[in-house]
């Protein structure tokens, strides 16, 4: 086997048990949905969760200063000189930056929990803002570290550490919000009172993260006893700055696209509707939509090895072509298996949250756009020209704010939806521009966008019979999903092979 073999194999190895970790987080995550939506009745509760964890995925970025990709490159180079003390160097400084940093960060913000709290109208509750700055605190500690566990290619022990904090953040939300309220009913004066209320709140969700992330930090603490852990390179601490905070301000564009609309109810629903039950609303329409956001962390797990194992290939450029066809065909598909069967899919929702399912149908499509999107990007990887990166993600960002700046006054969480739609069309139709100059793949955009047409088409078609009962209608909608696979299958050329195969016979 020669060593280029080799070496795709084991990223792909790799890459399928870090994907693995990644995915099994969003299904776990996605099976609280019920749990929260069904006790947190209070929609503004579980729309507080959602402000918060956009906060975290904001700050974090910052934090950790680009500090993994970082960790990587300076590595890599003490690595290709067989230097294994440099290039755990590299790792310490790493980690000592971070946290010092996130450490600081976390200090004044505890020093100043009150005022913050009540700042954002959580006055009642500044135990919350102590819970965010310590998920922050430890999450980007062990962001570090995770990373270095990736260096040194224990990609087991990385997703045996990263599947014990997720079923411990599990564990914990399940021990909360199902035994909590009685035991602190019945003992008031109990020491868990101290953290949570007797009445389930949003708090449950930030303390069951906050303890999660302490278990993983305990994991790695056979690691940070090791005396050269906090090792800080005086000499090589100005390098890995200036090559990394370039890369934190390239990564703020593409975080803030994904969350911004968070951050905007706040200020821009008005003031005789609870912004915090709109967006409460809102995060839950969009866990439903967020199932066809799996297939497409499944496919970007496979897909980026092989896009890149496949590049030094004469046909590389129609490889590629042919993977967004058949890519496009089942995003589509399941696009109109979540919407078809959004009678049973809305009972994952508790009862006041189920009218954010009108969300589903746009943030579904969005989700394939930036599917489309992933795909398309593969030029500037493969080219060299990453930077490209940054302008498409500011373009999709600035598209986001404006469509949420001038609609969601009027259309509250609708324009928040169709802002991401709007924002990842316009990411897409940019890279593809700009794709056709530098780096020439012949996608068949005829062919692609007929699968767009086709399944959204179907999907409005279903409409005219949304008026039926539950069982007529699944049963119309399955044989509409059965046309799909029909022209699927005709577009594919199915028909003219079987037809072939017939006549041989």
């Amino acid at each position: 086997m020669s060593l280029k073999k080799s070496a795709i194999r084991q990223l792909a190895g790799e890459t399928a048990v870090y994907g693995m970790s990644t995915i099994l987080a969003r299904v776990l995550n996605f099976l609280l949905v019920p749990l929260y939506t069904r006790i947190l009745t209070d929609q503004a509760a579980y729309g507080v969760v959602a402000e918060f964890m956009a906060y975290i995925a904001v700050l974090q970025v910052v934090l950790v200063m680009g500090l993994e990709t970082g960790s990587f490159r300076y590595a890599s180079l003490a690595g290709q000189k067989n230097d294994k003390a440099g290039a755990a160097r590299v790792f310490s400084t790493s980690l000592t930056t971070v946290t010092l940093l996130a450490g600081l960060f976390f200090a004044v913000v505890v020093m100043l929990r009150e005022p913050i709290a009540g700042k954002l109208g959580y006055a009642e509750f500044p135990q919350s803002i102590i819970y965010v700055a310590g998920i922050l605190l430890l999450d980007s500690i062990t962001a570090i570290l995770f990373a270095r566990l990736r260096y040194e290619h224990k990609a087991f022990r990385f997703a045996v550490f990263k599947t014990i904090k997720i079923c411990c953040e599990l564990g914990f939300n399940l021990l909360f919000f199902l035994w909590a309220p009685r035991y602190l009913s019945a003992n008031p004066e109990a020491f868990l009172g101290r953290f949570i209320t007797a009445v389930p709140d949003y708090n449950y969700v930030l303390f069951s993260i906050f303890l999660s992330c302490i278990v993983a930090l305990l994991l790695f603490l056979p690691d940070l006893l090791k005396r050269s852990s906090f090792i800080l390179d005086r000499k090589l601490w100005p390098k890995l700055m200036m090559y990394s905070l370039p890369l934190m301000i390239a990564g703020l564009p593409g975080i803030l696209n994904d969350f911004s609309d968070r951050l905007l109810f706040r200020f821009l629903i008005p003031g005789d509707v609870s912004w915090r039950a709109q967006m409460g609303i809102y995060q839950a329409g969009i866990k439903l939509a967020v199932l066809i956001n799996l297939f497409i962390q499944m496919f970007r797990y496979a897909a980026e090895p092989f896009f890149f194992g496949q590049s030094a290939e004469k046909e590389a450029p129609r490889t590629y072509a042919r993977v967004l066809d058949i890519f496009t065909a089942i995003c589509m598909l399941v696009y109109l298996g979540i919407l078809l069967y959004m009678d049973l899919f809305e009972l994952i929702l508790g009862e006041n949250y189920r009218e954010g399912i009108v969300v589903v149908p746009v943030m579904a499509l969005a989700y394939v756009l930036l599917g489309i999107y992933f795909n398309i990007s593969i030029w500037f990887k493969l080219s060299g020209k990453t930077g490209n990166a940054v302008l498409i993600t500011s373009a999709g960002l600035a598209v986001t704010l404006l469509v949420n700046l001038l609609f969601m006054p009027r259309y509250g969480y609708m324009a928040a939806a169709w802002g991401h739609l709007a924002s990842y069309l316009s990411m897409t139709v940019l890279c593809a521009l700009m794709g056709r100059k530098h780096y020439p793949i012949p996608y068949n955009w005829l062919k692609i966008g007929f699968y767009l047409v086709a399944g959204v088409g179907l999907y409005l078609f279903s409409l005219m019979f949304a008026h039926l009962s539950m069982i007529p209608k699944l049963a119309v909608n399955t044989g509409i999903i059965l046309v799909y696979l029909a022209i699927w299958a005709g577009m594919e050329g199915f028909y003219g092979k079987l037809r072939k195969i017939l006549q041989q016979r």
